[in-house]
C-alpha cells in the first residue's frame, strides 16, 4: 500500500486491509489486538522513516500483511507490527509486557536479539546466522516474522544504498529463501529467490530472463490448445468442481535447474506447468488416469509426492507428457489442502480459528502432530522440547534443531558457511528406510550420512549397509528414491576414513566424536 493511501485512512480500515488478507476470519478479540498493536506502533515509529523517504509504520504494515497472507494469528502479526520498536524506540520490555504479554514480548525479543550485533563483516554475519538458528528452535514464529520482514525488505531494496544492497540479497538467497523452502513455503520462497537474483547475478539475471521470454512465447499457445483438451476430457469423465490453472517457474529456480542441465534450456520441462486441484485424493489419481489415457507420459517423470510426501510435507502428484504437437509439459495435481500447504508450508497450519482462544502454541503442537514424518524429529532424544517458556513440550523439527546445535562448536566463521551450506542448503536428496520413511539429506551424501541422520548408535556401529536391496560400499553415493538399509553390529565401530565418505557436517562431528572417545578410553 503506498503511503498516501496509508494516511487517508483510519485505524479500522489499515487493520482491516491487514487482516482481510488472512485465510479465516478473526475473532473480536484478535482484531482488538492486532488493532492495539498497530495504534502503538504507529505511535512509537512517528518520527522515523525509511530509505525510500515512506514513513517507517509502511514497513510493519506491509510485514503485517505478509503475515496474514502466511495465515499467522494475531500474536504473530502483532509481534510483526511491534518487532522493531524495541531496537529502534524507547520503548522498554517492560511496557512491552504490561501491554502485550510475555508471548508478543518473547516473540519481539527472539527477532530484536537478531540485529543486535556488535561485529563487522563475515563474523558480523555468522553469528546473525547462530542467533537466527538458535531463536527458530526455541518458537519457529520467530523465523516466519523475519521472513514476512526480509519480503518486504527485498521488495524495496532498490531504495537501499547499492553498497549494502548486494550483501542483503546475498544474505537472503543463501539463506532466507532455502529456509523457507525447507520449511515448505514455497510461495515465500519463489518470491524471495526472484528478488534477490538480479541484485546476486545481474548477467545470468538477464540472460534467463530472455531465453524464458523466447521459451513462453512457444509454450503459451500449446498450454491454451491443451488445457482446453484437457477441460473436455475431465467433463466427459465427470470429474468436476476442479480448478486448473498454469504456472511459470520462477526465474533463480529456472536458471538452477538450467545449470545442472548443462544449461540446455529444452532440457527443463518444468518451466510451464499446468495445475490441477481437485477435491480428494481419490480424484487425484482418478485425473492421473485421464492424463495418461490423453497423452503419453514421459518414463521415469511421473513422481508420487502423495503416498510419498517430501520431508518439508509437500505432496502432489506429477507427470510429463509428450502432447503430440512437439512440446512437453508437466502436469501437477493435488487437493486444495495441499495446494495451500504447497505455497505456505508450515505457516498454512498456524490458523486462528473463531470460537478458539487464539493460543497458537496450541497450534504449533496441533501441526507438529500432523507432521509425523520422522524425520522432522529428533531420533538421538525422542522429540525435544522446545526451550521457550512459551512453547513447553512442543516438538521442534529436526533440521531446525541441528541448525541451532550442530555448527554450535565451529569457532572460524568460514567454516561455519561452508558447513551451513553444505549440510542445509544446497541441492537435496529424498532417500527411504526400508518402512518408507523419509530421509532428508545432501546431494552425494553415502549410506554413513543417512545411518547417523536415523541416529548416534546406529552410525557409531554400522557395519554395512544395503541400497535397493544390494549391499554396496560405505562410500557409496545416494540417489533420489534409494531404499537403505543400515546393517549393524556391537563391535563396529567409526573409523578416520568414513570422514571422506561423509557429506553432512553432522556425520562429520559425531565421527570425530566417537574417535575421541575411543582414544580415551585406550
Amino acid at each position: 500500500m503506498a503511503e498516501e493511501n496509508i494516511k487517508e485512512q483510519s485505524l479500522s480500515e489499515k487493520v482491516k486491509d491487514i487482516t482481510s488478507l488472512h485465510t479465516s476470519p478473526f475473532p473480536k478479540e484478535g482484531i482488538a489486538l492486532i488493532t492495539k498493536a498497530y495504534a502503538f506502533a504507529e505511535n512509537a515509529h512517528k518520527d522515523h522513516k525509511r530509505y525510500s523517504g515512506e514513513p517507517y509504520i509502511v514497513h510493519l504494515h506491509e510485514t503485517a500483511k505478509n503475515l496474514a497472507r502466511l495465515g499467522m494469528g494475531a500474536r504473530t502479526i502483532s509481534a510483526g507490527l511491534l518487532h522493531d520498536v524495541i531496537e529502534d524506540t524507547a520503548v522498554s520490555e517492560a511496557e512491552i509486557r504490561n501491554e502485550f504479554g510475555d508471548e508478543i514480548l518473547g516473540l519481539i525479543e527472539g527477532v530484536t536479539k537478531l540485529g543486535t550485533l556488535k561485529y563487522r563483516g563475515l563474523k558480523r554475519h555468522t553469528e546473525s546466522l547462530r542467533k537466527l538458528f538458535v531463536a527458530m528452535s526455541k518458537d519457529l514464529r520467530v523465523l516466519i516474522i523475519k521472513l514476512a520482514d526480509r519480503l518486504h525488505n527485498m521488495q524495496t531494496l532498490v531504495h537501499v544504498p547499492q553498497h549494502k544492497q548486494r550483501r542483503i540479497a546475498e544474505e537472503t538467497l543463501e539463506i532466507f529463501a532455502p529456509i523457507a523452502y525447507r520449511l515448505g513455503m514455497r510461495a515465500l520462497n519463489r518470491e524471495l529467490e526472484d528478488l534477490a537474483f538480479p541484485y546476486v547475478y545481474p548477467k545470468e539475471h538477464a540472460d534467463i530472463k530472455k531465453l524464458l521470454k523466447q521459451k513462453s512465447k512457444e509454450t503459451e499457445v500449446h498450454l491454451e490448445k491443451n488445457l482446453r483438451s484437457l477441460r473436455k476430457a475431465l467433463a466427459k469423465e465427470g470429474v468436476r468442481n476442479t480448478h486448473i490453472s498454469y504456472r511459470v517457474k520462477g526465474l533463480y529456480s529456472t536458471y538452477k535447474k538450467w545449470l545442472r542441465k548443462n544449461k540446455d534450456i529444452d532440457q527443463v520441462f518444468d518451466i510451464s506447468a499446468i495445475r490441477i486441484v481437485v477435491p480428494t485424493v481419490h480424484d487425484c489419481y482418478h485425473v492421473l488416469g485421464i492424463i495418461h489415457g490423453l497423452w503419453r507420459p514421459m518414463p521415469g517423470r511421473i513422481k508420487d509426492y502423495i503416498a510419498f510426501p517430501k520431508p518439508n510435507g509437500y505432496k502432489s502428484l506429477h507427470t510429463t507428457i509428450f502432447t503430440g504437437d512437439g512440446s512437453i509439459i508437466e502436469v501437477q495435481i493435488r487437493t486444495e489442502e495441499m495446494d495451500r500447504d504447497a505455497e505456505y508450508g508450515i505457516a498454512s497450519h498456524f490458523i486462528y480459528k473463531e470460537g478458539e482462544s487464539g493460543n497458537e502454541t496450541s497450534n504449533f503442537v496441533r501441526l507438529m502432530q500432523l507432521l509425523s514424518y520422522r524425520t522432522w524429529f529428533s531420533k538421538d532424544s525422542g522429540t525435544s522440547k522446545a526451550t521457550s517458556a512459551q512453547q513447553p513440550g512442543v516438538a521442534t523439527p529436526l533440521w531446525v534443531q541441528q541448525l541451532a546445535e550442530a555448527q554450535a562448536d565451529i569457532t572460524e566463521p568460514q567454516e561455519f558457511l561452508d558447513n551451513l551450506r553444505a549440510d542445509f542448503f544446497q541441492h537435496r536428496v529424498f532417500v527411504f528406510t526400508p518402512a518408507g520413511d523419509v530421509v532428508d539429506l545432501p546431494v552425494d551424501s553415502s549410506s554413513i550420512d543417512f545411518a547417523y541422520a536415523i541416529h548416534s548408535d546406529i552410525g557409531n556401529h554400522i557395519s554395512g549397509a544395503k541400497v535397493n536391496g544390494k549391499l554396496v560400499s560405505l562410500d557409496t553415493k545416494l540417489h533420489n528414491g534409494d531404499v537403505v538399509e543400515i546393517q549393524t553390529k556391537q563391535s563396529s565401530k567409526p573409523s578416520s576414513k568414513w570422514i571422506d565418505f561423509c557429506k553432512t557436517g553432522v556425520a562429520k562431528r559425531k565421527i570425530q566424536s566417537a574417535l575421541q572417545m575411543q582414544e580415551q578410553k585406550e
